[in-house]
């Protein structure tokens, strides 16, 4: 006699939505060294460098916030 126990086995998640590719744009972006490499354009009297980072703080927290809604299960599921 066999246990088959299909109803109490939780269902296979799968990771693999297109949406995760977005969380690599906060990783690589900071990492492109040609847009560092000027003092101008100043913004508010900021060289480039520091509001670009916090450029960079923001593009992150939107593509986090992105990717969350677009992936997260719904009705408990």
């Amino acid at each position: 006699m066999t246990a088959q126990n299909d109803d109490r086995t939780p269902p296979v998640r799968s990771d693999r939505s297109p949406w995760n590719w977005l969380l690599l744009l906060p990783i690589v972006l900071p990492l492109l060294p040609f847009l560092f490499n000027a003092e101008e354009p100043a913004l508010f009297g900021f060289p480039r460098f520091y509001w670009l980072q916090l450029a960079f703080i923001a593009v992150g927290v939107a593509s986090t916030t992105i990717v969350y809604r677009m992936t997260r299960r719904r009705n408990g599921r």
